[in-house]
Protein backbone atom coordinates (compact mmCIF):
# COMPACT_ATOMS: atom_id res chain seq x y z
CA UNK A 1 0.00 0.00 0.00
CA UNK A 2 1.42 3.29 -0.78
CA UNK A 3 1.51 6.15 2.09
CA UNK A 4 0.73 9.98 0.85
CA UNK A 5 1.55 12.71 3.59
CA UNK A 6 -0.17 15.82 4.00
CA UNK A 7 0.64 18.33 6.07
CA UNK A 8 -1.88 20.98 7.97
CA UNK A 9 0.02 24.42 7.85
CA UNK A 10 0.58 25.71 11.72
CA UNK A 11 -2.13 28.45 12.69
CA UNK A 12 -5.15 27.24 12.00
CA UNK A 13 -6.94 27.73 15.24
CA UNK A 14 -10.78 28.08 14.56
CA UNK A 15 -13.51 26.03 13.17
CA UNK A 16 -13.42 27.61 10.12
CA UNK A 17 -9.34 28.08 9.80
CA UNK A 18 -9.42 24.17 10.58
CA UNK A 19 -11.56 23.37 7.72
CA UNK A 20 -10.05 25.08 5.43
CA UNK A 21 -6.35 24.23 6.07
CA UNK A 22 -7.46 20.34 5.73
CA UNK A 23 -9.46 20.89 2.72
CA UNK A 24 -6.59 22.04 0.98
CA UNK A 25 -3.74 20.00 2.69
CA UNK A 26 -5.40 17.27 0.89
CA UNK A 27 -6.93 18.79 -2.51
CA UNK A 28 -11.10 18.68 -1.49
CA UNK A 29 -13.29 18.81 -4.31
CA UNK A 30 -14.76 22.24 -5.36
CA UNK A 31 -18.29 20.50 -4.27
CA UNK A 32 -16.70 20.37 -0.39
CA UNK A 33 -18.93 22.01 1.75
CA UNK A 34 -16.94 24.02 4.43
CA UNK A 35 -18.63 22.48 7.55
CA UNK A 36 -17.82 19.93 10.10
CA UNK A 37 -21.00 16.93 8.75
CA UNK A 38 -19.06 17.63 5.16
CA UNK A 39 -15.53 17.04 6.23
CA UNK A 40 -16.52 14.13 7.84
CA UNK A 41 -18.43 13.41 4.67
CA UNK A 42 -15.30 14.29 2.38
CA UNK A 43 -12.59 12.53 4.93
CA UNK A 44 -14.23 9.15 5.19
CA UNK A 45 -14.64 9.11 1.46
CA UNK A 46 -11.62 10.49 -0.29
CA UNK A 47 -12.02 9.31 -3.94
CA UNK A 48 -10.18 11.66 -5.67
CA UNK A 49 -7.34 10.82 -4.07
CA UNK A 50 -5.01 7.72 -4.81
CA UNK A 51 -5.79 4.43 -2.99
CA UNK A 52 -3.30 4.04 0.01
CA UNK A 53 -2.75 4.99 3.30
CA UNK A 54 -3.07 9.37 3.74
CA UNK A 55 -1.11 10.43 6.80
CA UNK A 56 -2.33 13.83 7.79
CA UNK A 57 0.24 15.72 9.77
CA UNK A 58 -1.92 17.98 12.56
CA UNK A 59 -0.99 21.05 14.28
CA UNK A 60 -4.39 22.13 15.40
CA UNK A 61 -5.99 22.33 19.13
CA UNK A 62 -10.07 22.83 17.60
CA UNK A 63 -11.61 19.65 19.73
CA UNK A 64 -14.54 19.59 17.19
CA UNK A 65 -12.06 19.20 14.02
CA UNK A 66 -10.18 17.13 16.48
CA UNK A 67 -13.28 14.93 16.83
CA UNK A 68 -14.08 14.27 13.17
CA UNK A 69 -10.85 13.30 12.65
CA UNK A 70 -10.88 10.89 14.91
CA UNK A 71 -13.63 9.28 13.75
CA UNK A 72 -12.90 9.79 10.14
CA UNK A 73 -9.42 7.77 10.79
CA UNK A 74 -11.21 5.04 12.80
CA UNK A 75 -13.79 4.60 9.73
CA UNK A 76 -11.66 4.30 7.15
CA UNK A 77 -9.09 1.93 9.06
CA UNK A 78 -12.37 -0.50 9.17
CA UNK A 79 -12.75 -0.26 4.88
CA UNK A 80 -9.44 -0.27 3.85
CA UNK A 81 -8.77 1.14 0.15
CA UNK A 82 -8.52 4.49 1.18
CA UNK A 83 -7.13 4.86 4.56
CA UNK A 84 -7.15 8.02 6.74
CA UNK A 85 -4.01 8.25 9.35
CA UNK A 86 -3.71 11.70 11.31
CA UNK A 87 -0.48 12.09 13.42
CA UNK A 88 -1.23 14.62 15.76
CA UNK A 89 2.06 17.43 16.79
CA UNK A 90 0.90 19.06 19.82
Amino acid sequence: MSTYRHHVRAGARTRREAIAAIADALGFPDWFGHNLDALHDSLTDLSWLPEGEHVLVWEGGVPEVEAVLADAAARTAELGGRVLTVVYTD
